[in-house]
């Protein structure tokens, strides 16, 4: 029943869509923005940084970070783990194919993994604590007190696996490349806005000059991603445009390299001996396995059965159905096989059913609820995992809960006249069909006085229609091999009887990916990234009216609010907990009351199944995920990055 998440190429947003970001993550896809103007070099004049206390090895949002400069390893690791052996892996996600190596723009698809194993960022976040940032590519940072700049002075030993060492050129020539008209316009708004300039200070420091002065912009440019400036680079020293480098493999600085490739069905990587950070704090214990290997399979039935025959070793399972009633017998009886819901602290983005309103269909707020009244989510959880998604942040202390506090009205009373009522009053809460057996009667009954009052009549044929004689119909897109009949039958006969009608449009991944980039649908199922600390950027990505004009955003839904971008703009600018966590749940409750979407479902466990090969250390993280991409979001892909193959030495 549960859905997989869609950010382009990846789960989520989102994105992404990464990242929805990367530290802030990011996900989308398509054409776009104007090119960015170079940035300039730096002189003796611009070099000099605004005057800060000292230069940090981590950053905290809020409060003070958790290890202290020099520390050892991260407490959820094993610092002496064995290296060795092979772990072979389905497609994590969407993709059933790639056809390319470079994953920062539109077309097509690049292997799963690439971003995992191989690209590195500035700082990377710890999943024990909030939203803080660790050095990694940069062994320092320099952070202005007025947020007007953040430096980074680059780890001395950080080196490409060729051997040759990052520098500041690579830096400006990653920024430079992400935040060009040719690359997607995710990573355009990611790294690109809020950033007046960069200035290369010296060979190993880069500085980067804020027009945003906000935690959240220091943290989407810690989590920039370098690659070496050869990537693409022509005999006479010019470059192949962005856009049209796609089948050379990419040289960067992460733990493995490229091993072997078979496009499009499988891409091995091995771990690079001489990885320049193993021995940092922030990497020790972790990226334990010799060889990954990722297999693509065309369908969730067929990679289900090519689990149970041991083709691969973990996977996480989205389907309540196929974790009750596929994952279970003598292999599972016996202990070969493990089947285990993680319970993570991680918050949970929306997962819904999202309307695209530049649907005039959509246009009228009573026919957007009388959608949400007709969906039945009790009876599709009924295995009763599940938990209905009434918030933009599930799971988390970022959720609208009671009445508007004083900082959350002070947010929303300057447009009290344009918002829905209910938003001034308790947060959302779905409405239910288990609370007695006539509960979706009346239901389906409020939605048909709603959808007559907003002009739809139910015609002598049994369909919904306008003042024009327009039927209602709307359609739902997916992606082929991804069985949706389950959830959407149920749905689909609530709808008839309104006379609505709902047919499901499945296409392959490419046209499917191709049709979200250009808004090109009624409705569709996304997942917004998961977090320790709402990601601003993700939500600008996914919300800000400025983005619901940029093909490739992960503004599916459409969304142009002036009260959102007043409560993203506070988002930004929140310097407490508090002022954050009102902004937050200020704009909760703005999302939900306009049902915008349909909410579908959350869950704070993670359902995994892996054969019995793997050990991992007694201290688990707190915020992660099983397999996730960066450009989604920025938990720690736990299994994959800190687990180790048991007797690894023998394998």
């Amino acid at each position: 029943m549960r859905k997989k998440p869609v950010r382009s190429l990846t789960r989520p947003l989102p994105w992404l869509l990464p990242a929805a970001l990367v530290i802030a993550l990011i996900a989308a896809t398509a054409p776009a923005r104007s090119a960015k103007p170079a940035v300039p070099a730096a002189t003796a004049a611009s070099s000099a940084a605004p005057a800060a206390s000292t230069w940090i090895h981590a950053y905290a949002a809020f409060g003070a970070p958790k290890y202290p400069r020099g520390f050892d390893h991260f407490d959820y690791v094993n610092p002496a783990a064995p290296k060795g052996g092979t772990v072979f892996l389905p497609n994590p996600d969407r993709r059933t194919a790639f056809d390319k190596f470079n994953p920062f723009t539109v077309r097509g698809a690049a292997p799963a993994g690439l971003e995992l194993f191989m690209l590195e960022t500035l700082a990377i976040t710890s999943a024990d604590e909030p939203m803080t940032m660790y050095g990694l590519l940069a062994e320092e940072m320099l952070v202005a007190p007025d947020k007007s700049s953040i430096t980074f002075r680059l780890h001395p030993k950080a080196k490409f696996s060729n051997g040759d060492p990052v520098t500041a050129q690579d830096v400006k020539f990653s920024y430079d490349s992400l935040t060009s008209k040719y690359a997607s316009p995710a990573y355009q708004a990611a790294y690109g806005e809020g950033v007046k300039q960069l200035v290369v200070v010296d060979e190993r420091t880069v500085r980067f000059d804020l027009s945003d002065k906000s935690s959240a912009t220091l943290f989407k440019l810690g989590g920039l991603y370098v690659f070496s400036h050869k990537w693409g680079l022509k005999p006479d020293g010019s470059h192949v445009r962005f856009d049209e480098l796609l089948n050379e493999i990419p040289l960067l600085s992460g733990p493995y390299t490229v091993l072997a490739q078979d496009p499009p069905r499988r891409i091995e990587f091995k771990r690079n001996p001489d990885y320049w950070a193993a021995d940092l704090g922030v990497r020790r214990g972790s990226y334990n396995f010799d060889r990954i290997v990722y297999r693509y399979y065309k369908d969730e039935t067929v990679s289900t059965e090519a689990f149970k025959t041991g083709e691969y070793d973990l996977v996480k399972v989205y389907a309540a159905t196929i974790w009750a009633r596929q994952h279970r017998g003598p292999k599972w009886d016996d202990g070969r096989i493990i089947k285990m819901p993680f319970v993570t602290n991680a918050g949970k983005g929306l997962q819904s059913y999202e309307l695209n309103l530049r649907r005039p269909i959509f246009a009228d707020i009573r026919v957007r609820r009388a959608i949400a009244l007709s969906y039945d989510f009790e009876t599709n959880n009924r295995y009763r995992r599940l938990k209905r998604a009434n918030s933009v942040f599930n799971n988390s202390e970022f959720a609208a809960a009671g009445l508007p506090s004083p900082g959350e009205l002070k947010l929303l009373e300057p447009f009290r006249a344009e918002l829905p009522e209910e938003v001034f009053g308790p947060p959302y809460l779905a409405p239910r069909n288990d609370t007695d057996e006539n509960a979706l009667r009346r239901n389906l009954l409020k939605a048909r006085s709603l959808l007559e009052e907003a002009g739809w009549k139910l015609a002598p044929d049994g369909k919904l229609r306008n003042a024009k004689g327009e039927p209602f119909v709307f359609e739902y897109l997916s992606a082929t091999g991804q069985n949706t009949d389950q959830r959407m039958n149920p749905w689909r006969r609530n709808l008839e009887k309104l006379g609505i009608q709902l047919p499901d449009r499945k296409v392959d991944y490419a046209l499917f990916n191709r049709r979200l980039t250009d808004f090109d649908f009624d409705m569709v199922t996304i997942v917004e990234p998961a977090f320790t600390l709402p990601e601003v950027a993700n939500y600008i990505d996914l919300y800000g009216s400025k983005s619901a004009g940029e093909p490739g955003s992960g503004n599916y839904r459409g969304v142009k609010n002036k009260a959102v971008d007043h409560v993203l703009e506070a988002m930004t600018a929140a310097t407490t907990m508090e002022d954050f966590r009102d902004a937050c749940r200020a704009l909760d409750r703005i999302v939900m009351w306009n049902y915008w979407q349909v909410p579908e479902l959350y869950s704070n466990f993670e359902d995994v199944s892996y054969w019995d090969k793997f050990a991992m250390s007694a201290v688990r993280a707190q915020y992660f995920q099983i397999d996730n991409s960066p450009r989604v979001t920025s938990l720690l892909a736990w299994p994959l990055t800190t687990w180790w193959i048991k007797d690894a030495a023998k394998r």
